[in-house]
């Protein structure tokens, strides 16, 4: 086997309003942000954005033949994506096959790796070049290899101002259910690990990773299993601040997983620095701060509370302390 290239931590965009002038957009896709490192015979490791490698979650991924990749060491940026019958990204599938173990001949959802950068290829180093260039190179890259990578992996489309206007496609992203929109200034180098203001990101759906410091058991139909999940995100201290519960959104499957993975997490007290609401902590199973998960929401409360949230699914690729709080306003 060549030897595999080493990871490359990704570049990380701000929030806000989407700027206007030299910049380019993309589509936000839901899915598992990874890098994907080949080999020159086509070998590949996928790693998560905390560095875990995700290798062999995602088989169809792994042995592309050497010319998906044009026989040369490739570095990508990307996300791994599992579509819907209108090929739109669906996060819960992504969830399903996480949980779903081969048997009784059921397929688990297949995925795709939608590259939106190119770090290294070959000899070529491309961290320090605009995204113009990087862009350009990505896409002759594709171009040659698109037959041998068989629909594995794809180039998502991006636009610039004078042939669309931003808010124009952030109006395509909502009318077909996708997350929002990147916005990426074109002369930007691509800066491994940082969070910079050269990539903007305007999501349509809030959401939050909060790590789960306990549950409250169900009533009803969910006797037996979790009736909702005590969530809580580091502070600028590195506190783990309580930020609410959440009981909706779970399927079946979903909950019986997650009993499954927070019963040996059992603990005595409370995680959490500061209170919990005693309506929530009288009845609660407290557990080890281990497992992240994603959040859906309508907005923050005065008290730090999420408001109206719902379960979107546990993020093995995130780890406990990069769920994090947002910065205050202003």
């Amino acid at each position: 086997m060549d030897e595999i290239p080493e990871a490359v931590p990704p570049m990380l965009a701000v929030e806000g309003e989407l700027p206007t002038g030299p910049w380019a957009y993309e589509y936000k896709w839901d899915g598992y942000r990874c890098c994907l490192r080949a080999a020159p015979d086509g070998t590949t490791r996928l790693t998560s954005r905390n560095g875990n490698d995700l290798t062999a979650a995602y088989p169809e991924l792994t042995g592309l033949p050497p010319a998906a990749f044009c026989g040369l060491a490739t570095v990508l940026d990307g996300e791994v994506v599992a579509l819907d019958p209108a090929g739109r990204p669906d996060f819960g599938l992504l969830q399903r096959r996480r949980r779903q173990r081969p048997a009784g001949g059921r397929a688990a959802p297949g995925v795709t790796y939608f590259a939106f950068d190119l770090l290294r290829s070959g000899g070529t180093d491309y961290l320090r070049a605009p995204y113009t260039e990087r862009r350009s190179a990505l896409l002759r890259l594709a171009a040659a290899a698109e037959p041998a990578a068989e629909g594995r992996i794809a180039v998502p489309p991006h636009y610039t101002a004078d042939a669309i206007a931003p808010l124009d496609l952030l109006g395509v992203a909502r009318r077909h259910g996708l997350e929002g929109l990147m916005a990426k200034r074109l002369d930007s180098p691509y800066l491994p690990g940082h969070r910079s203001r050269s990539w903007v990101k305007r999501p349509l759906v809030r959401t939050q990773e909060a790590v789960i410091g306990g549950w409250q058991p169900g009533a009803g139909r969910r006797s037996g299993t979790v009736g909702s999940l005590l969530l809580g995100a580091h502070d600028a201290a590195g506190d783990l601040r309580y930020i609410g519960h959440v009981g909706s959104g779970f399927t079946g499957a979903a909950l019986a997983d997650l009993l499954r993975r927070l019963t040996p997490l059992a603990r005595a007290t409370s995680p959490f620095a500061g209170p919990v609401p005693p309506v929530h902590a009288r009845t609660a199973r407290w557990c080890r701060p281990r497992l992240v998960g994603e959040v859906a929401f309508r907005a923050w409360t005065r008290d730090g509370r999420l408001r109206q949230p719902s379960w979107r699914g546990l993020r093995e690729d995130k780890s406990p302390a990069q769920a994090v709080l947002p910065p205050p306003p202003g």
